[in-house]
């Protein structure tokens, strides 16, 4: 830490007035946020490997040079173990679709998605010109390999651990099919482009003004543009209803039109969208062997529940998928794919509601005092969020509260709730894992504030939606002073 303040002394001239470390979402890279006493504020990073570092670097400044949202790496240590970057704010596309994937999404999530899908093609297209794939950690390239390993870590972690009965010879015949397929390179724009490999609403970050700018891209490398797009919109946790999936796939292919049509300098580059749909996919059909891959070993053999919960909504869109002719064009893997689907949904189901773990999260007004426990465990834990900047102090956030964009946006860019989050998020992170392998079946929190209203409401719907997310446990939410109840299951 100390040589990457060193290294902010180094580009600023001058002493940070704050230090917040920042989580790295399961990363062994380190993030460090800088604030000067104007407020202006910087990222540094601390990396464990100097080529990813490297892949990182270039990358972003090749993004720049091509105009693309990313952000800029301002000066790297001689080591080329740390970096300092431009911070792109505390907001990320995940958090802005909170309500969407709990209730459903209204107009200004879809937007957001929109926004969104129409940048994907431009540092898919753009950023693939002139770029030296070389660089690219751990591989320039999406290849034959790597699609290999994969769905063989579908068959040993996930496939054989259901009983569902197999040739190996004439699985593996398969899966080299879907090798050759998933890995062509052909030259055209579409199948040789920059592959982001891990294009998610957590790596897309949204400034003042709600658009989006990409991060965590050092994995990148070349491929087809369809693995991106079906990595977003089939992501289990983000539960796009099919209408809607539909819906960003047209707004995409018109935006790669117009990308292609401004790489190309050309008027009229047109996209069959049914050949597009088919070969998209074949993509999504390979994402999903490997999530399952994923999920049965985070799940079946480290036993994470939220790993074991997952398994059913994958499953359920494996099965969605399967309707579609030509999304499996390989009839061996079709029928094992359709036994799994028979034999593994009501078993895994039965298996992922094994964590009988509820968890409470209220929000309340110190005024009309904490909630009461009715499970008879005598209650749970209480914070108090009155140590944070108040936004009710304020006349245009007095008749809105902690779930409305204006107050999220005041308690977030003044930083005060999030500091003050990071510290509930590790203590309930422990005592949630611990309650769960103890088979504990009730566990409460409580926020609260002076009115009930703004912090303790942001508290206690950003708790919730954590640990539903991370855990995939049952919570029930309460913003009692709102008269707001929901569960999430």
């Amino acid at each position: 830490m100390e040589k990457l303040i060193e290294l902010y002394k180094a580009y600023r001239g001058c002493e940070p007035h704050t230090v917040e470390q920042l989580s790295a979402q399961g990363s062994n890279r380190c993030y460090v946020r800088f604030t000067d006493v104007n407020g202006l504020s910087l990222i540094g990073c601390i990396g464990t490997s100097v080529e990813e570092n490297r892949a990182f670097i270039y990358l972003s400044r090749h993004f720049c040079d091509k105009k693309l949202p990313v952000p800029e790496v301002l000066k790297v240590s001689h080591d080329g173990l740390r970096y300092i970057q431009t911070d792109l704010g505390r907001r990320s596309l995940f958090d802005a679709l909170c309500n969407g994937r709990q209730q459903g999404y209204g107009q200004s999530e879809i937007e957001l998605l929109q926004r969104t899908i129409s940048e994907l093609p431009r540092i898919q297209i753009l950023g693939a010109d002139g770029l030296d794939y070389g660089v690219c950690y751990p591989q320039p390239s999406m290849d034959e390999t790597n699609v290999l390993f994969d769905l063989n870590y579908f068959k040993y972690c996930f496939l054989k651990t259901t009983g569902v009965d197999f040739h190996e010879l004439r699985l593996e015949q398969d899966f080299r099919a879907i090798a050759r397929d998933i890995a062509r390179l052909d030259g055209s724009p579409l199948e040789s482009a920059f592959l982001y490999r891990d294009f998610q609403a957590r790596n897309i970050m949204l400034d003042a003004n709600d658009y989006p700018y990409f991060i965590d891209y050092q994995g990148g490398r070349q491929g087809a543009v369809y693995y991106d797009l079906a990595s977003f919109l089939w992501q289990a946790s983000a539960k796009y209803p099919q209408s809607l999936r539909d819906h960003l796939i047209d707004t995409y292919i018109d935006a790669l039109q117009k990308t292609l049509c401004e790489h190309e300098q050309s008027d009229a580059i047109e996209i069959d969208r049914t050949a597009f749909n088919s070969r998209l996919r074949q993509f999504v059909l390979f994402r999903l062997l490997q999530v399952l891959g994923a999920y049965g070993f985070r799940g079946k053999f480290e036993r994470k529940q939220h790993f074991i919960d997952s398994i059913p909504p994958a499953l359920d869109n494996l099965s969605e998928l399967l309707q579609h002719s030509d999304s499996c064009p390989y009839p061996y893997l079709r029928d094992v794919l359709s036994r799994l689907i028979s034999k593994s949904v009501p078993h895994h189901s039965s298996e992922a509601s094994t964590s009988s773990l509820t968890v409470r999260v209220f929000s309340f007004s110190y005024k009309r005092g904490i909630p009461e426990d009715d499970s008879g465990n005598g209650g749970g834990y209480v914070f108090d969020c009155r140590s944070t900047h108040n936004p009710g102090r304020y006349e245009p956030y007095k008749k809105l509260t902690g779930l409305d964009a204006p107050v999220i946006k005041f308690l977030e860019d003044d930083g005060e709730i999030t500091t003050f989050l990071q510290s509930v998020y590790r203590l309930a992170d422990a005592h949630v894992e611990r309650y769960i392998q103890r088979g504990f079946t009730s566990l409460m929190f409580c926020f609260g504030c002076t009115g009930g209203q703004h912090r303790s409401v942001y508290s206690a719907q950003h708790l919730a939606e954590h640990l539903h997310s991370k855990y995939g446990v049952r919570v029930e939410l309460t913003h009692r002073e709102q008269d707001i109840h929901c569960v999430m299951e």
